[in-house]
């Protein structure tokens, strides 16, 4: 055989040996990753044994989320011994705030149940809060801002400006109504009005009903203003001054819960993520593969996903303070 040829099998049999390192490395990577995705994942035992308290974190905008109802059914069943919730949010939708109230209602009913106000508990971050016996904020946090808000854009002046008409063909007047390409009608704005009054007033009763107001104190605070923690405690928007440690004492005197429990992190978010771990398994199997082209748009599409999650549809039970967009 001549030299060549032995060169020629030699690199042959190198480039086999490192094609089969780069898929072990790569089988090892996934399956490390897919372990640590399903040990992170909510409701595992470790996480809530009866020797713990379990802390979940409601933060930023509140929308509809099936797997946090599920993560809440799962913590219900599980051994710990009381949840502490901390909220730090503007709020959101109407019906994402509904669904996370009566989530929270539901696991209160099995385990002793106090909410922590870290900065911001306003609109649909107050509706999460009021599923608690009991709320606790510090001083300068902003608790409130009851009231819905229903907000779009409309564009004809500008569709004037550049010369568009956008034309349409519908079954009835209110169909799709408003729709940002003509002036609102008042047929569309007496629609809309009645949606938001609706909703509304299912929220001033909700508040009353939770915080045990009055007609006169309910009109003082339902007005769409924030308060901070120090005004809240007179208006009975929240019970306490403090942070997670006096929602621990109350716990105690109030809920018979051990005082020298550990408190634990529970995590709201599906088991396996949002596949998150797989696409990172997948982006590392390419790369080894040598094929770092690919896996950069695989990791790209998740980025792009996680942005379009943040679309915000319907009505909206959300504080945006002066200037803010």
């Amino acid at each position: 055989m001549s030299l060549d040829s032995d060169v020629i099998v030699d690199r042959r049999r190198i480039r086999r040996k490192l094609t089969f390192w780069r898929v072990a490395a790569a089988i090892v990577a996934i399956a490390a990753i897919v372990t640590i995705g399903m040990l992170a994942g909510p409701g595992r035992v470790g996480l809530t044994t009866s020797g713990s308290i379990a802390r979940i974190n409601i933060e930023g905008l509140i929308r509809s989320d099936q797997d946090r109802v599920e993560a809440l059914e799962r913590l219900a069943n599980s051994r710990a011994a009381a949840v502490i919730v901390h909220i730090n949010s503007p709020g959101g939708t109407t019906a994402g705030s509904e669904q996370l109230y009566d989530a929270l209602t539901q696991l209160k009913a099995k385990k002793p149940l106090v909410v922590v106000v870290e900065g911001l508990a306003a609109s649909g971050g107050y509706i999460t809060a009021i599923a608690a016996d009991h709320i606790v904020a510090q001083q300068t946090s902003l608790v409130g801002s009851i009231g819905v808000l229903f907000q779009f854009p409309n564009f004809t002046d500008l569709l004037k400006t550049v010369g568009v008409q956008v034309e349409e063909v519908k079954s009835s007047p209110l169909k799709a109504a408003p729709n940002g390409f003509e002036p609102t009608s008042p047929e569309a704005r007496a629609a809309l009005d009645s949606l938001v009054k609706d909703s509304y007033a299912w929220f001033r009763d909700l508040v009353k009903k939770r915080r045990g107001m009055d007609d006169a104190l309910l009109e003082k605070v339902a007005d769409g203003r924030v308060f901070t923690g120090h005004q809240a405690i007179d208006l009975k928007l929240i019970d306490q001054l403090g942070d997670e440690k006096t929602a621990i004492a109350w716990l105690v005197a109030q809920k018979g819960v051990k005082a020298d429990l550990p408190v634990r992190d529970y995590k709201l978010t599906p088991r396996f993520g949002d596949l998150t771990f797989l696409r990172t398994a997948a982006s590392i199997t390419l790369d080894a593969l040598g094929m770092p082209s690919i896996a950069r748009q695989i990791e790209r599409a998740g980025s792009v996903q996680a942005v379009d999650r943040l679309g915000l549809d319907g009505m909206l039970a959300l504080w945006q303070p002066a200037g803010s967009n």
